[in-house]
């Protein structure tokens, strides 16, 4: 059997996934990646806030399943890189109107690349997490994802960024679990986070409040760099030929589709459509101004294979947001080093920033990248 490293967070998932691998002989090393500090010396930003916004209870949780278990555990601090590749990232993403996925960064570049390092410092041949996602060994030797068989808790679209590196040295336990299934387990097993509810917000902002937390965080900059930033500036919200409709309470409070809180009295729905950030304009349109039938990506990996050239094309199933169903689509790489998606049936509300993600017939990853429209 082997060594393996698995991330704790605390949660029911990543205890079962630890649970599953003991049982069937595995020697387990439970650790958890703390993207949170104690002290505003080891804080990046010197404000605290993420002690607060990261409850120090999760790290006890994850202690008392390892103690549970009967494994090993070890808490490993990650604070500045879950700082420099996710919490910054997401900021400027926003402040220049773009919808940012933080967790697929910190997939790539914190969760799955410190758990590795880690797992070769101890000498541990794989690393595991609670994901519901199945990894696959393609015929061509490279590695990819597959669709969980729980549709409903499916991980696959935050994974498509992972390095092949990464792959050929991971577990996914629960991919062939429900989530009823895990808390059956986790209960019959006596773990005790069998019950413990789901988080359902962005880790570093539990109330969900975004524009709060970028403003509370682009105010403790320089003055040099926070005067840079105009997202709370009021505008003109316009309609797509420029006519002004109204006044908007700046751009960071509004993204693609967004159709409540407008307060725009116009007789009928309308959406955001665009932001236009060099202008401080809000664009305004109707429902059917948000459908596209071409969206085009950047920063893109894939899985299947390792690139496409100029003018190829491949055809996918892709979903333009995590809980989107997918809509068939044709994949071309662009002259410019961007691909270029063309869809059988128009997509809703493409929103910059977002992530696509393509699959094959299989519900494997294809890959993925970021929407430019």
């Amino acid at each position: 059997m082997s060594k393996v490293i698995v991330g704790l967070s605390g949660g029911v998932d990543s205890a079962v996934a630890a649970y599953l691998l003991k049982k069937e002989g595995h020697e387990v090393i439970g650790v958890m990646l703390r993207t949170w500090s104690s002290t505003d010396e080891d804080d990046p930003d010197g404000s605290g806030e993420l002690v607060e916004q990261n409850k120090c209870c999760e790290i006890d949780d994850a202690r008392e399943v390892a103690y549970k278990l009967g494994i090993e555990f070890y808490p490993f601090n990650c604070v500045r890189e879950f700082y420099g590749k996710v919490i910054e990232p997401f900021v400027n993403e926003y402040t220049l109107g773009r919808t940012p996925n933080p967790c697929i960064e910190c997939n790539r570049y914190v969760k799955f690349e410190k758990l590795l390092y880690l797992a070769d410092i101890l000498k541990a041949d794989y690393i595991a997490t609670g994901h519901y996602a199945k990894l696959k060994k393609l015929p061509n030797g490279r590695y990819t994802v597959q669709k969980s068989d729980a549709a409903k808790k499916d991980q696959t679209y935050m994974l498509y960024k992972l390095s092949q590196e990464q792959l050929s040295r991971i577990i996914f336990p629960l991919g062939e679990l429900s989530k009823e299934k895990v808390r059956e387990i986790a209960k019959e097993a006596g773990i005790p986070v069998a019950e413990k509810k789901d988080s359902q917000e962005i880790c570093f902002i539990p109330d969900d409040d975004y524009a709060g937390y970028i403003r509370r965080h682009v105010e403790k900059q320089p003055e040099d760099i926070s005067n840079k930033y105009g997202f709370e500036k009021e505008g003109d919200f316009v309609d797509k030929d420029g006519k002004v409709l109204g006044n908007h309470k700046g751009i960071i409070h509004y993204t693609i589709g967004q159709r409540k809180g407008l307060n725009l009295a116009m007789g009928h729905p309308v959406y955001v459509t665009k932001l236009d950030t060099d202008s401080n304009k809000v664009v305004i349109g109707d429902e059917e101004d948000l459908y596209s039938s071409v969206v085009y990506v950047k920063d893109y990996n894939f899985l299947k294979f390792p690139d496409i050239a100029p003018g190829e094309s491949v055809k996918g199933i892709v979903k333009i947001r995590y809980h989107h169903p997918g809509e068939e689509a044709m994949i071309e790489k662009t002259e410019d080093d961007r691909l270029k998606l063309t869809f059988i049936n128009p997509v809703k509300s493409a929103t910059p920033g977002q992530s696509a993600v393509f699959y094959d017939e299989d519900g494997c990853v294809i890959g993925g990248g970021i929407i430019d429209l």
